[in-house]
């Protein structure tokens, strides 16, 4: 190794929001650390595993929707480790000159962006390491100015992911998203969701215990708080839901789940 180079310390033995989700959704990046954290949450909150399949499949649904409605390009922040199939397999399954940009800040899934970068020839992929708490750095990064167009419609999605960004007294959250909304044009649109501790509030206030012990922040929103995010925007049918509610695919597929047990919001909004 010579004097440039670094060597990135993957904490492996300090469980992390990524690959506790990783297990959750039957992955197998994930340490011991990551499954001792999942197995403190799934004791408190044994939806955990429901909650997040039905969220991962609401991101399925809204990517198709979009690619279908027109979108042909996409920011994902918070990625996450790379699960079959991922955002632009879904796009490009509908859409073959999809253009996708996922960022992340974990480099575990930088380790693993390779899986993430296997476009159609028709479209193209890129992957930008980077955290949500930097906004602008995320819309300036090259490898996002070399794959989207940003004075054309872009499909952001935040799936997931605003809940690891406290408030700290202050509007933090809710500024993050309105920057990145600001620098999108008309057209593009916003896909999100984002646990609540409507339903289950004593589960929920554990598992922000349980994440904490490990070093990870969390603040989950009521469904009010959650409406916010979408200020100035126009919500697609069916507005603000459950993430199993939004569009299933088969109408049976949402009475299988109860609220408690998605304990998670989810919409989809259109710049006007």
């Amino acid at each position: 190794m010579n004097e440039h180079e670094s060597v990135v310390d993957l904490r492996l033995d300090r469980a992390h929001s990524s690959r506790i989700y990783d297990y959750f959704l039957g992955g197998k990046t994930n340490f011991l650390a990551d499954r001792m954290a999942a197995g403190s949450v799934l004791g408190v909150f044994p939806a955990a595993l429901v909650a997040a399949r039905i969220n991962r499949e609401f991101m399925h649904r809204t990517t198709r929707v979009l690619a279908a409605s027109g979108m042909r390009q996409f920011l994902d922040i918070g990625t996450g480790i790379p699960t079959a199939p991922n955002l632009h397999d879904v796009a490009q399954g509908i859409a073959p000159d999809a253009r996708v940009v996922y960022t992340d800040n974990d480099p575990i899934v930088l380790a693993h962006a390779a899986a993430l970068l296997r476009s159609t020839p028709e479209g193209r992929t890129a992957y930008v390491q980077a955290d949500v708490h930097d906004p602008a750095g995320i819309l300036t990064a090259p490898q996002l100015l070399d794959t989207l167009d940003l004075g054309r419609p872009v499909a952001l999605s935040l799936n997931a992911l605003m809940h690891f960004v406290p408030d700290d007294g202050g509007d933090r959250a809710h500024e993050i998203v309105e920057c990145l909304k600001a620098a999108l044009p008309s057209g593009s649109t916003l896909a999100m969701s984002h646990a609540t501790p409507d339903f289950s509030p004593e589960a929920m206030g554990k598992i922000i215990k349980i994440y904490g012990e490990a070093g990870t922040r969390l603040q989950f929103r009521s469904r009010a708080a959650f409406l916010r995010f979408f200020d100035g925007w126009e919500l697609l049918e069916p507005g603000v839901t459950l993430s199993h509610q939004w569009r299933p695919d088969h109408p049976e597929d949402a009475t299988h789940v109860t609220d408690a047990e998605a304990a998670c919001y989810a919409g989809v909004a259109r710049k006007p």
